[in-house]
């Protein structure tokens, strides 16, 4: 694990895996979560970055950052890293960070992709928790509501996440998960979804309280102003971002390449990351 400065002294940590001649692909994680790789997730030739975002396990907190801090972060990151060019893709709520290296990355971000990523809490005509899990209703409900009541629900849902292991997980997310979603976890995926929220968790729950903040206000950027190429990618068996939102971050972003999946959910669409890296490869070739 490397680290890097930022203003005001704070740093990221960030991890660096793969050939240095490889695809430089920079994953952003879910929330909560931070920079751990699954093995034999990528395929061998793709060079991959992982950045735990503020507040994450060793990553210094960003108190009131937005959506479109990530852009700016990224690239502090790839600059210590020596590396120019890269494609980025984000899974949940990594999916809104994604986005934002594609808006304010223009011509050094060559493609992005979404990746069961939540849409803008105010979009228009979209009822945002409709088709949530019951926790996630709850969680977003306090984070709408201020700081103050998001931090008190946040320190009570951290406990059991915070050491949770592989076995337990299917128990601890409950109705989060699919019948289709319970199958990937019990098939490899919770190994890696466990190894992630300890490590996310570790210092405490400031980077899970800042996105779900952040998730909640402007963005920072506009959908429609994107250039760069965009995957967008959704299951219709999601019950943690409902497939509504990945219909209308289809209609919002009117130059994505979109793959609307039946019968993919939350975590099982993480199945398709060949066909998803090979996208991405695709669309920064041109």
């Amino acid at each position: 694990m490397e680290t890097v400065v930022r203003p005001a002294g704070r740093t990221l940590e960030y991890l660096v895996e793969g050939p240095e001649d490889g695809l430089a692909l920079v994953l952003h994680h879910g929330t909560p979560g931070a920079a751990i790789n699954r093995d034999g997730l990528f395929p061998p030739d793709v060079r991959l970055v992982l950045i735990s975002r503020p507040g994450y396990a060793t990553s210094t907190p960003n108190p009131g950052r937005d959506v479109a801090s990530a852009a700016a972060d990224t690239a502090a990151v790839l600059d210590a890293a020596g590396i120019a060019e890269f494609v980025t893709a984000g899974w949940s709520g990594g999916g809104p960070h994604a986005l934002a290296c594609a808006a304010l990355l223009p011509g050094r971000c060559l493609a992005a992709a979404t990746i069961a990523g939540v849409a803008p809490s105010d979009a228009e005509g979209l009822d945002w928790l409709a088709g949530m899990g019951a926790a996630n209703v709850e969680e977003f409900g306090a984070a709408r509501a201020g700081a103050a009541k998001l931090q008190a629900f946040l320190h009570e849902a951290a406990g059991p996440l915070a050491t949770v292991r592989a076995a337990d997980v299917v128990e601890a997310f409950g109705d989060l998960v699919s019948e289709v979603d319970k199958r990937a976890l019990r098939e490899g995926f919770a190994d890696y979804l466990a190894a992630s929220l300890r490590h996310a968790l570790s210092a405490g729950i400031d980077g899970w309280r800042d996105d779900d903040l952040a998730f909640c206000k402007p963005w920072g950027f506009a959908l429609a102003d994107i250039a760069t190429p965009v995957s967008l990618w959704q299951g219709d068996q999601d019950r943690m971002v409902p497939f509504e939102h990945g219909r209308w971050l289809a209609a919002g972003l009117p130059k994505a390449e979109v793959h609307l999946v039946p019968g993919a959910g939350h975590v099982s669409l993480l199945s398709r990351i060949d066909q998803i890296v090979a996208t991405l490869r695709r669309q920064a070739a041109g």
